[in-house]
């Protein structure tokens, strides 16, 4: 009986340890919301289709939210979680002036992304240009998988918890 009641008690603790744990967490998790929101289904076929372009690491996951909500919008930004954004253009423009980007420069061509080039200036310095945001109209890895990526931008925010990682995914993203 002792040992029936020890097993169950074990088996307690055990599920809910797991169940608190959800797994590992990625290395670079992606946050996915259009100006009309964005379908789950659509974000697993991307997730999918990233992973086999990646490979094994960095890990990553996409987020995505089913409709736009701006309060929804800030609380994933300033919980600073995710590595990699892709909003709606509008909401790029408009967080554009709290000099909240990492330039991406150093990662990607600017020239290639001539519309991603904005200047932006940071309190107490004078404003620079840089690369900050890729748009995805037309990119190659929503185009294969059957979106056109028209009105979405991809950025990393200052805050991204693996800035080296995201700066790999967002490279492979950008891929033309």
């Amino acid at each position: 009986m002792k040992l029936k009641l020890l097993l169950v008690m074990l088996m307690s603790t055990l599920m809910v340890l797991l169940a608190g744990c959800g797994g590992p967490k990625p290395d670079v998790s992606i946050f996915v919301m259009g100006q009309n929101g964005f379908p789950s289904d659509a974000g697993e076929k991307l997730e999918v289709s990233l992973k086999s372009k990646i490979g094994e690491a960095p890990t990553i996951k996409l987020n995505t939210s089913p409709i736009f909500s701006m309060e929804k919008m800030i609380v994933e930004l300033a919980a600073g979680g995710n590595g990699i954004f892709i909003l709606a253009d509008e909401q790029f423009k408009g967080l554009s002036s709290q000099a909240g980007f990492v330039s991406l420069d150093e990662t990607i061509k600017p020239e290639d992304y001539p519309d991603g080039v904005i200047e932006i200036a940071e309190e107490g310095k004078p404003a620079q240009k840089h690369l900050y945001g890729i748009p995805l109209a037309g990119n190659k890895w929503m185009k294969e998988q059957g979106f056109e990526g028209k009105g979405l931008v991809a950025f990393i925010p200052v805050n991204a918890p693996k800035l080296e990682e995201a700066k790999q995914v967002l490279k492979v993203i950008a891929q033309k």
